[in-house]
């Protein structure tokens, strides 16, 4: 399988990668994001006294891959999907307050 550097979009840090594989003449873009920046900024805000909840405070500061990931799920769209998937431990490194949501 052939791998080739696609496009590197500074901003956002995404690289899109072309993929070959010959065996079958199948082509197909796969894009990667280098998160630790946004993981260390939610930690770091993770600690800051945030006070009481109420609306519209930011909860989460997730990447553009994983919220696109979310999004073809269906799960952005649905507020209990939603609510779900930010409360899971598994995710807790976008989470940039305590507590649940």
């Amino acid at each position: 399988m052939t791998e080739k550097i696609f496009n590197i979009d500074p901003l956002s840090g995404i690289t899109s990668y072309w993929h070959y594989d010959d065996t079958t003449d199948t082509a197909f873009i796969e894009k990667r994001q280098d998160v630790t920046a946004i993981v260390e900024a939610n930690k770091a805000e993770m600690n800051q006294d945030h006070g009481r909840y109420g609306e519209w405070s930011k909860v989460a500061s997730i990447p553009l891959s994983v919220f696109y990931d979310l999004k073809q799920k269906g799960i952005v769209d649905d507020p209990a999907a939603m609510k779900k998937w930010l409360n899971d431990s598994e995710n807790k490194f976008f989470r940039t307050r305590p507590g649940r949501v």
